[in-house]
């Protein structure tokens, strides 16, 4: 077992006589010696999940990354100010650009630069695609001709903005606001870049679909705000779709699919961060080599962060949702198709109102505290795991669950017949249901994904028979029929 990888990606540009070096760059924090067990302690591990381990990650670090691109090395005409003069800004206050067959001429970038402080940049599609690294120095609005709806993909032909191979599709200078909307970036190659990336700055994506595949995340935000709207991304990434660090993040009908992990959240001193309406699918990955895959990481830095995830579908990863350090509201959320559904680290979690479908763990704790009430775990083994450091106040859960946990034990009650009982859980509050796992609730979680219905429903052959007051059970648990006596009789003669 491996203590847990964290990448971190910084960039800085050139900009307004000030040198601002852009870079990306990963940290990878050295793998901790495999844990020494015995021969029992592995025999445990088979039948109860080892969170010993998982529930101590580093500290997650940080340090300055190699400088690995810079914009005049891409446009050594670029007009970046200098020995007393201020940079170049065009007095356009709308600027229309259609690329017309020849994406690699430039026009789009130049274009940039006619927009003046507050304008816009409409990009047409009749042409295909333009291709360029757009250096934002000034608030704009970047836009695509007529709109894009990126769920339907109506309004078409969409413009499509497309970065060059190992290079970000836009970057955006500290306190710069830029608002992206009605496009499709695209960024087949990027290499070691993002498609957005934002340093201190104010980035809003409005309607847009990204198309990213790369070894960093499609878009990154260090500090600053990031604004996500009505938005398709699909990343195939190793690491997560969206990156925002010291940022203040706000996502609201955004799905992510492909990444290995869906968003990773440093929160920001701009306020708290709110997720709503997310749909996140994870690629799968198996856990047994790289990063686990995780659809939501809340990591704390310096000051304790606030964030509230709403109303979201989280499917596919290792674990849903993991906490290290932050304050973290997770409501009316359906977290499915996951190993362990709620990870704290440390920290605190509010889990309220929510469905969670996990092989292994419902919420695992290692320290810090999680509220957990009123909510649905289904097909786990455990429903909650903590470490003597961690406290979990549950109440009013239910479970369906096949597995040991809504098994009963069956104690004599006459002779050799014997009646089904279930150990009392004070410090665990939730009640196993016995009958069929809702099939509407399937359909929104894993049968989303086309798979079949699978009920988790725990049943006991002959329970209904026995409400009804007719027969017992031997000490095996096999239910004997007996319609002669009913009620209390059965346990006369």
């Amino acid at each position: 077992m491996t203590s847990r990888t964290s990448r971190i990606l910084g960039l800085r540009t050139l900009l307004g006589g000030l040198t601002v070096a852009a870079v990306a760059g990963v940290v990878w924090l050295a793998q901790g010696d495999t844990a020494q067990a015995q021969t029992a302690a592995r025999i445990e591990s088979q039948t109860r999940p080892n969170f010993g381990l998982l529930l101590d990650p580093p500290v997650n670090s940080r340090r300055r990354a190699p400088r690995r691109y810079h914009y005049r090395d891409h446009r050594p005409d670029w007009d970046f100010g200098g020995n007393g003069r201020p940079p170049f800004h065009g007095g356009e206050q709308d600027v229309w650009v259609d690329c017309g067959g020849n994406p690699g001429s430039g026009a789009v970038e130049d274009a940039v630069r006619r927009v003046r402080p507050g304008g816009s940049l409409t990009i047409r599609g009749r042409g295909g695609a333009c291709v360029g690294w757009l250096n934002i120095d000034k608030p704009m609005t970047i836009q695509g001709e007529g709109g894009f709806d990126p769920r339907t993909g109506q309004r078409v032909p969409a413009a499509t903005l497309q970065a060059p191979d190992g290079l970000p599709c836009i970057s955006v200078s500290p306190g710069v606001r830029v608002e992206i909307r009605d496009l499709i970036l695209s960024s087949p190659k990027a290499g070691e870049a993002a498609c957005v990336v934002g340093d201190g700055a104010d980035i809003v994506i409005n309607r847009v679909a990204f198309a990213h595949v790369g070894e960093e995340a499609a878009i990154y935000a260090h500090d600053g705000r990031l604004d996500i709207r009505d938005t398709n991304i699909s990343a195939q990434t190793q690491t997560a779709a969206i990156v925002a660090d010291g940022a203040t993040l706000t996502a609201q009908s955004t799905t992510v699919s492909g990444a290995r992990s869906g968003i990773e959240l440093v929160p920001g001193a701009n306020g708290p961060s709110s997720l709503y309406g997310l749909v996140l699918t994870g690629s799968d990955s198996p856990n047994n080599f790289g990063p686990r895959a995780i659809g939501v990481t809340v990591r704390s830095r310096n000051e304790t962060g606030q964030v509230s995830i709403i109303n979201s579908r989280i499917c596919g990863y290792v674990e849903g949702v993991a906490v290290e350090g932050a304050s973290v509201s997770i409501n009316q959320v359906r977290i499915c198709k996951a190993d362990k559904g709620v990870v704290l680290y440390n920290g605190e979690v509010t889990l309220a109102d929510s469905r969670v479908r996990a092989r292994t763990v419902g919420v695992a704790a290692a320290s810090g505290r999680a509220v957990v009430t009123g909510n649905v775990f289904a097909g786990v083994r455990d429903v909650f795991f903590r470490e003597t450091r961690a406290i979990i106040d549950a109440r009013n859960n239910r479970v369906w669950s096949r597995n040991d946990i809504c098994r009963p034990s069956f104690r004599p009650r006459y002779r050799d017949r014997y009646e089904p009982y279930w150990q009392p859980r004070p410090d665990q509050d939730y009640s196993c249901q016995w009958g069929p796992y809702p099939q509407q609730w399937w359909y929104e979680e894993e049968g989303s994904l086309g798979l079949p219905y699978a009920d988790d429903g725990y049943r006991m052959d002959g329970y209904g028979d026995y409400q009804s007051g007719y027969g017992w059970y031997d000490r095996d648990g096999r239910y004997v029929e007996d319609r002669r006596r009913r009620g209390d009789d059965r346990w006369r003669r």
